[in-house]
């Protein structure tokens, strides 16, 4: 089923942020429309914090004691919301099929393997297919597209200006923001599969999205965080459609997102923007030999 309250959780590591900057909370009706969540959340949420010692509540008054620490927060995959379960579910599906042109996805099979309604599912799935990627047919049933060439190269040059962006934003994220933690988890993932390359390469495609969605998330821009769901199944999914030597392949990718991940630890602008525009020609050459 999809994680129930996650609602209550993304809403409540967004008012850490704010804590994290200001020593006093606005009234609950203002944090309710910072937040974009009802009276009773918000009343959740400064429970939590109280009882985590962030906070005083005494009425209309809500002094900061202290900073948000990273364990403070809910973690990442606890947030998802309901249409990020969803994409997720989407994905996964895809590369448990091998995401070959031709493949069909039932919207019945998908919503009852998710755990929620069939009307959300259809409603990402006409979201996706905006793309040209996926095709609507008869009795809830839709079929994966092949793209072009042309298509490959118009997706690479917005993903290149997309990340570019994104991976300078990183640098500029504050020493204690939740994602610094979570890029150190990204990076022994990495370095545990390229210590069992021969056996785990096939994991590269899922860590593959988390990296770069932690990237483009840092952003904080709708649209190239909303755009995200159509790099993640060309760039994120596309080594599924051709399989030769992927194993080779997989490890150099490894090995790049770790100079990428050095890079923006860094925090040097100039290292991150080489070790970014380095990855998205490797990613780019990689894309274009798959297409037949």
């Amino acid at each position: 089923m999809a994680k129930q309250n996650t609602v209550f959780k993304d809403a409540f590591n967004r008012c850490l942020k704010l804590l994290a900057e200001t020593s006093t909370l606005p009234s609950e009706p203002e944090l309710g429309q910072v937040l974009g969540v009802s009276r009773t959340t918000v009343r959740a949420i400064l429970t939590r914090c109280e009882e985590l010692k962030l906070i005083i509540w005494d009425k209309r008054r809500k002094i900061v004691l202290r900073r948000p620490e990273p364990s403070d927060y809910f973690p990442t995959e606890e947030t998802n919301s309901l249409a990020e379960i969803i994409e997720r579910s989407f994905m996964r599906r895809i590369l448990a099929g091998g995401a070959e042109p031709g493949m069909q996805i039932n919207e019945l099979e998908l919503a009852r393997e998710i755990g929620t309604g069939t009307t959300s599912v259809r409603e990402f799935l006409i979201r996706f297919s905006r793309f040209g990627l996926i095709e609507k047919r008869p009795n809830s049933h839709w079929v994966l597209k092949g793209f072009t060439r042309e298509f490959a190269l118009e997706l690479t040059e917005v993903r290149e200006m997309f990340e570019l962006r994104s991976a300078a934003s990183f640098v500029g994220l504050p020493k204690d923001h939740p994602a610094w933690e979570e890029l150190k988890e990204i990076e022994a993932v990495h370095r545990e599969i390229l210590a069992d390359i021969d056996n785990r390469y096939k994991e590269f495609s899922e860590l593959d999205e988390r990296f770069h969605l932690l990237v483009h998330k840092s952003s904080s821009n709708r649209f190239i965080i909303d755009f995200y769901d159509i790099i993640a199944i060309v760039f994120h999914y596309h080594y599924q459609w051709n399989k030769a030597n992927s194993r080779e392949r997989n490890a150099r990718a490894l090995e790049e997102h770790l100079a990428y991940i050095a890079a923006l630890q860094s925090r040097d602008p100039k290292q991150v923007d080489q070790a970014c525009r380095r990855h998205l020609k490797s990613a780019r050459e990689t894309l274009l030999q798959s297409i037949p």
